[in-house]
């Protein structure tokens, strides 16, 4: 089966400033894919390119087998997409809003299930959308987006604005579009979204992708910092060198370790002493991603 979502060599030049550079990505049918990187990376510009804003300077995009130049009008009916910075028409109510669009699009109002997204969002249709405070106006731009079930969701930062229920009545909206099929990707400065509802990330840097790993993968790799408290004197520490493990302190009857990777062996190590108490913190993917760029920089 085909990716839902396929890029091959998508580059984009603006002048001399190369924005995405030489993109290959395949996002699958039904997944949750999180398209992470800081300001100015290419995130924007490769969902620009998947929309047809802008063309490309050479290579190409596809979703659902439908090359988004040249036929871009089959790729915009298959995908609802949300705007990193939306904008409305202030005189139109939330509702006159949801009828205008779904009329422009074919779509019977109540059989596109907007009125049940604007429930679940907490947002009110019945007042004018130029007094919508800014987690308002995204949560009418998620209404617009994932009405009429498009089989594909696009979402630039689909969290920002929205306090923390409305950030998780989201996030089950996601699961289960996810559920039925629909591919989401959507691009997030917000790494707890990211941890709660993708299955894979990509990491852009600098226009190029220069990783795509399952959460669970980035964290296997991550630090870990593991504070065991013996009984008695803790024993040396021959007993803890292998690889990947570095002693930060020793006090009294503590000791606490950096592990990088696998965890096994520094268990299987402490396991041949008393261990009265065992704390382990893993970095949030924030962390991670912090991380990872300070590795980049440096090579």
């Amino acid at each position: 089966m085909p990716a839902a979502i396929h890029t091959e060599d998508l580059t984009r030049d603006f002048g001399t400033l190369r924005a995405l550079d030489s993109l290959d990505l395949d996002v699958g049918e039904g997944e949750i894919f999180g398209f992470l990187g800081p300001n100015g990376a290419g995130k924007s510009t490769a969902i620009r390119l998947m929309l047809d804003f802008i063309r490309p300077t050479r290579g190409r995009a596809a979703i659902h087998g439908h090359d988004c130049q040249a036929q871009s009008m089959d790729v915009r009916r298959i995908v609802g997409f949300l705007p990193g910075d939306i904008r409305l028409y202030p005189a139109l109510t939330g509702r006159q809003t949801i009828d205008f669009f779904a009329g422009m699009r074919g779509i019977p109002v109540e059989n596109s299930g907007a009125l049940d997204i604007a429930h679940r969002l907490e947002l009110r249709l019945d007042v004018k959308a130029g007094t919508y405070s800014k987690g308002n106006r995204q949560k009418l731009g998620l209404v617009l987006a994932l009405m009429g079930g498009p089989r594909v969701l696009v979402l630039d930062e689909p969290s920002s604005g929205l306090d923390p229920l409305n950030q998780h009545a989201l996030w089950e909206l996601l699961r289960e579009r996810a559920r039925d099929g629909v591919t989401v990707f959507f691009s997030s400065h917000v790494m707890s979204e990211v941890e709660m509802v993708c299955e894979r990330v990509g990491i852009l840097r600098k226009g190029q992708l220069v990783a795509t790993e399952t959460v669970s993968q980035m964290k296997s790799k991550a630090l870990r910092h593991l504070v065991v408290r013996f009984d008695g004197s803790p024993p040396a520490a021959e007993a803890f060198a292998m690889e990947g493990v570095r002693e930060l302190r020793r006090e009294q009857s503590i000791i606490e370790f950096e592990v990088q990777g696998d965890l096994d062996p520094m268990v299987k190590a402490l396991a041949q002493h008393y261990v009265v108490d065992i704390a382990s913190e893993q970095p949030t993917l924030e962390e991670l991603l912090m991380s990872f760029y300070a590795r980049e920089d440096a090579t």
